[in-house]
C-alpha cells in the first residue's frame, strides 16, 4: 500500500485528502518508483479549482517526482535508456504524484543527474519544458532582446537560465525584493506596476523582439502588445481569454502542441540540469502530511521558489 493525495471534490484546498491506496505491479513498459519528493506547481490546485466533471473525482494531484526505482516491467528501460531496481530517478508527466509509491510509463521516467537532489529533481521539467516552449514559440533567437513577465517565479527562473544559454538579453518584471534573483539567473529586473512600458522602453530603447507572459495579468498583456508589433511573438501560460480574443499565442500542458513538444525537450533540460546549465532554486520542503499547508504557500503566488513534499 501506497499514501496519495486525492481532491474529493472541486473547490478549495479543505477538499484534498491523503488515501491509502495499492500500487500495482509494473508491467512491461512500466516503473514503480519510491517517491523520495513530489514537485509542486500552481497546476496541482488550479485544475481542482476549476474542475466540473464529477465523473473524474476522486482527482489524483501532482504532476512531476523524483525518486528511487523500486520495481521495474519486465524487458522494461527507461526512457534515458538502461534501468535498474534501486537507481535514482525523476518522472514527467504522471498522475497522482503526490504519493509515497507509485508506478508510472518508462517513458516518462528518467536517470536523476547526482547534482540535482531529490526536491530539485522533482521540480524540474514542468517549469522547464513550460519555459523552454515559450522561448521556441517566440522564436527567440541570440543577440535579440526580449520580455519576460513573472521573472522571479520558477517558470521565469528557467527562461532566463534557458534564454541566456542562447545568447538572449531578457529584461524581466518582478516584485520589490526579487531583482537579485532575477539577476543571478542572467536578466535585468523591471519593476511591474503602473509606467512599466516606459521603464522597459528606458532599458532597452532599440525595442524588444518578443515577450513572454508568465503571469496573466492585464498589465502583462497590455505591456507586450504595445511593445511588440508582431503578436506571434507575444506568447503566455495564464491569460488565455486575452490570448483568444486578440489574437496571440497562448500554451498549456493539456494542448496536444504544447504536450508534444515538452514531452520532446524533457530529455535536453535533464541533460543541461546535469552540467550544472539548469538550476532549480527550492524555498522550502514540507512533510507529506503537510501537502494542504504546502497547497496554500503556493496558491498565495510568492513561495519564493519551488516547494516539495518529501514522504
Amino acid at each position: 500500500m501506497a499514501r496519495r493525495w486525492v481532491a474529493t471534490d472541486f473547490g478549495g484546498l479543505d477538499v484534498f485528502r491523503a488515501v491509502e491506496v495499492d500500487v500495482p505491479p509494473p508491467g512491461p513498459g512500466e516503473v514503480t518508483i519510491e517517491v523520495r519528493a513530489a514537485g509542486m506547481n500552481p497546476a496541482d490546485h488550479k485544475h481542482v479549482a476549476a474542475g466540473t466533471d464529477r465523473s473524474l473525482l476522486p482527482v489524483p494531484v501532482g504532476y512531476e517526482v523524483a525518486g528511487v526505482v523500486s520495481a521495474l516491467g519486465p524487458g522494461t528501460t527507461l526512457a534515458s535508456g538502461g534501468g535498474a531496481v534501486g537507481d535514482e530517478v525523476l518522472a514527467f508527466r504522471v498522475v497522482g504524484g503526490y504519493a509515497t509509491a507509485l508506478t508510472v510509463p518508462a517513458r516518462d521516467v528518467f536517470a536523476k543527474p547526482a547534482s540535482l537532489g531529490f526536491p530539485e529533481a522533482a521540480n524540474l521539467l514542468l517549469a522547464g519544458a513550460t519555459a523552454a516552449e515559450m522561448l521556441h514559440v517566440t522564436t527567440v533567437a541570440p543577440g535579440e532582446t526580449v520580455l519576460l513577465h513573472g521573472a522571479s517565479g520558477a517558470v521565469g527562473v528557467s527562461v532566463l537560465q534557458q534564454a541566456r544559454l542562447l545568447g538572449a538579453r531578457v529584461v524581466g518584471t518582478c516584485g520589490p525584493g526579487r531583482d537579485d534573483v532575477v539577476r543571478r539567473f542572467g536578466g535585468e529586473p523591471v519593476r511591474y506596476g503602473d509606467g512599466l512600458a516606459e521603464r522597459v522602453r528606458a532599458l532597452a530603447p532599440h525595442g524588444v523582439a518578443a515577450a513572454l507572459d508568465a503571469v496573466g495579468t492585464d498589465e502583462a498583456v497590455d505591456v507586450s502588445l504595445a511593445l511588440v508589433a508582431d503578436r506571434a511573438r507575444v506568447v503566455t501560460i495564464a491569460a488565455r481569454d486575452r490570448a483568444e480574443r486578440e489574437g496571440f499565442p497562448m500554451i498549456g500542458g493539456a494542448m496536444p502542441a504544447s504536450r508534444a513538444f515538452r514531452d520532446a525537450a524533457r530529455a535536453r533540460l535533464v541533460a543541461l540540469a546535469a552540467s550544472g546549465d539548469l538550476v532549480v532554486p527550492v524555498a522550502r520542503t514540507f512533510p507529506f502530511d503537510q501537502a494542504r499547508e504546502a497547497l496554500e504557500l503556493l496558491s498565495s503566488g510568492h513561495p519564493g521558489g519551488k516547494l516539495a513534499l518529501v514522504p
